[in-house]
């Protein structure tokens, strides 16, 4: 998670992508919460793989979500741009064991049982125009036979979303140190999908794990829609979304939405589909479809499709806005 989010602007210029609150919660906190749901074992350990200039609050932070699931934290850093295998190995010293690798800005939904007798087991989700993702290939036994980016013909439509167990951390190092120490790069980077191709050509057995649903949270659209789509599973699943701090006076809330803590909503209609952080205030407007992060007050607005960050104030008439932390539109 050590990437800058450029695509995601201006909300990562203060907040690291990966911390971003979907539903009222980072992504990376569901996303660890989620596989370790999948795992059904407990964790030892998570590492944590960022860049230096996260801060030491961010990192307190980071060891916090391991803290709750009863696992130690570990904070490595990536402070180049040097690819995907080169970012796992500033985490070597963790590699050790059953591990599960992941890139910290995908959210997922799945019910499949883990196969911890393979060698390793790559998340998957079926998609309709696979040639924008690398997908795997599969025999007639289920097993994964090839590895191919962004096909321009159709060979499968398993797309990978970028989670992966390994039965051997250790196996797993040793492919990856050969890659650095023997420059294997592409357009400059060290690729994991080179660690995997050499890992099946000596016959490791690897085997797809397929997911129900995939969400991105790359750029704000798809950002907001993701927090959409996460709060309808959520009130699906019977959680308590609504703080019982939260003040609505001659106010409407249409669930799904997330309300923080001390939450004042006035004559204004909010939802569905909203996430308000803790501390906003909400007077004569209507929201919907929207990701309000901690402390914004909105005033006299329409929004749908928006994206705030904390302390930000907006009073006025566009909709689909995109407004970063401590920003003022009045």
């Amino acid at each position: 998670m050590a990437g800058r989010g450029s695509r995601l602007r201006p909300h990562t210029l203060t907040v690291p992508k990966p911390l971003i609150p979907i539903a009222g919660k980072p992504i990376v906190h569901r996303l660890v919460e989620d596989i370790a749901a999948v795992l059904n074992q407990p964790l030892e350990e998570v590492a944590f793989i960022i860049h230096k200039d996260f801060g030491p609050k961010v990192e307190t932070d980071l060891l916090a979500i391991a803290a709750k699931l009863g696992a130690r934290g570990t904070i490595y850093y990536q402070n180049e741009p040097l690819g995907t295998a080169h970012a796992i190995m500033c985490a070597r010293e963790s590699m050790s064991g059953p591990i599960v690798v992941a890139y910290a800005d995908t959210l997922f939904r799945a019910d499949f049982t883990l196969d911890t007798t393979a060698d390793s087991v790559i998340w998957v989700k079926q998609v309709e125009d696979p040639s924008q993702f690398g997908v795997v290939q599969l025999d007639a036994q289920n097993q994964i036979t090839d590895f191919v980016e962004k096909p321009k013909d159709f060979v499968s439509d398993l797309a990978i979303i970028g989670i992966y167990y390994f039965k051997s951390g250790e196996v797993l190092r040793d492919e990856l140190q050969f890659l650095l120490d023997n420059n294997v790069v592409k357009g400059g980077e060290y690729q994991l999908t080179d660690g995997l191709e050499n890992m099946k050509q000596k016959g490791l057995r690897f085997v797809p794990g397929k997911v129900e649903e995939w969400m991105d949270c790359g750029n704000k659209n798809v950002t907001v829609e993701t927090n959409s789509r996460m709060l309808q599973f959520l009130h699906n699943d019977g959680e308590t979304l609504i703080s019982d701090s939260a003040i609505a006076e001659n106010a409407t809330i249409i669930r799904p939405c997330f309300i923080g803590e001390n939450v004042v909503i006035r004559n204004s209609t909010v939802g569905p589909n909203v996430s308000l952080g803790d501390g906003c205030h909400v007077e004569d407007s209507t929201i919907r479809n929207s990701l309000i992060q901690t402390h914004a007050t909105i005033k006299n607005a329409n929004l749908d499709n928006a994206m705030i960050g904390n302390h930000a104030i907006f009073n006025g008439a566009f909709t689909s806005v995109s407004i970063g932390d401590y920003s003022a539109m009045e």
